[in-house]
Order: C-alpha cells, then structure tokens, then sequence
C-alpha cells in the first residue's frame, strides 16, 4: 500500500488541512497520508476533514509535541 508523508510542523489552522486535502487529490484510492503536525487544533480538524470528506482515520498519535494522523483514502 503506497503512503505518503506530509510534514507541515510549524504551520497553524487550516493550513495542515488544505495541504493535506491538496496532497490527497493526487493519491489513489486506499492509499495512506501520513500527516505531521504541530497545531493542538489539527487533531479535532483531521477528525471532522475525515467524516465529512468520507476518509478514514486509521490513527492519531503524539509524541514530542508532534502529532501524526494517518488518513486512507476510501
């Protein structure tokens, strides 16, 4: 399965949302975006983004102050 990683650390809301929306147009069905943030709001954002673009959110982890979401294009 491919996966893709975007890193948009440092940037605030809606900035890593529209990025990932971006970066996820270009990717084939069941692919993963692997996203790195920064921004404490981009965990609630990434959560509503899914449910409403009808992508699923495999998981959401933090570790140093960084957050990884990893999103699969359905």
């Amino acid at each position: 399965m491919e996966k893709t990683v975007l890193d948009v650390t440092g940037l605030l809301c809606p900035l890593p949302v529209l990025k990932a929306k971006k970066s996820l147009r270009s990717l084939p069905k069941g692919a993963l975006l692997q996203v790195m943030t920064t921004d404490k709001g981009a965990v609630l954002d990434f959560q509503c983004l899914c449910e409403e673009v009808g992508l699923e959110l495999l998981s959401q982890e933090e570790a140093e102050g960084t957050c990884i979401h990893l999103i699969k294009k359905v």
